[in-house]
């Protein structure tokens, strides 16, 4: 039966872990925003190794489920003499799966850009690294960054399959409550309640953006 006293009494516990999991989806995504961009640059290439490589490695991010991948990180890195905390190995994890992805997302919005503009940015005899940073990435990110919200509250609802890798995040606090008390019933739904608080807001902000930049 649900106790109103007992979802009381554990919530300063999962109060407690919520920051771990705030700071692995934020850095996480601040990851996946650093190498989603560089994959997505080096996908346009004018190297066909380098594009090449870059999709390869995408493919591969894109096909294997981020479970695997953590778990290589964490258990199977270590055999070689590489190996980082629970905390570090969920940054990593996520930022390299959810690059993959991103790096579509900033290819749409750099393949939005109009043809014009790169044809002023020559006119300009701007040099590359001109060009991208002042006239096509200011265009190109604006419009994308409601879909790079949305991103970032999945990554978020992710955040308790980092408790395979033994971090001590929301769900895994939620399942050492409930061993030790044999209620679960309280710990899982007061963990699905404040992953409700926070991504319900964090989508009516996406909202407002998608709004905002008109994207349809």
């Amino acid at each position: 039966m649900w106790s109103w006293d007992y979802a009381l009494e554990i919530l300063p516990q999962l109060l407690q872990v919520l920051p771990i999991t705030i700071g692995a989806t934020l850095l996480g995504f601040a990851a996946a925003c650093l190498l989603g961009l560089p994959l997505a640059l080096a996908r346009r290439s004018r190297y066909k190794a380098v594009s090449v490589l870059a999709n390869a490695w995408m493919e591969f991010i894109r096909s294997t489920p981020l479970l695997v991948q953590l778990f290589v990180l964490f258990y199977a890195l270590p055999l070689y003499g590489i190996s980082f905390s629970p905390f570090v190995t969920g940054i990593i994890g996520l930022g390299l799966h959810y690059s993959a992805y991103l790096s579509e997302v900033f290819r749409s919005g750099i393949e939005a850009v109009p043809a014009g503009q790169w044809e002023a940015a020559k006119a300009l005899n701007f040099g590359r690294r001109h060009s991208w940073t002042n006239i096509i990435l200011p265009q190109a990110i604006p419009p994308i960054i409601p879909v790079m919200g949305n991103y970032l509250i999945t990554m978020f609802k992710e955040t308790p399959v980092l408790s395979a890798i033994t971090l001590v995040e929301l769900l895994q606090t939620a399942k050492a409550i409930g061993s030790g008390s044999f209620r679960y019933l309280e710990a899982f739904t007061m963990v699905g309640l404040l992953f409700l608080l926070l991504s319900y807001p964090s989508s009516l902000l996406v909202s407002r953006l998608e709004k905002k930049f008109q994207i349809k």
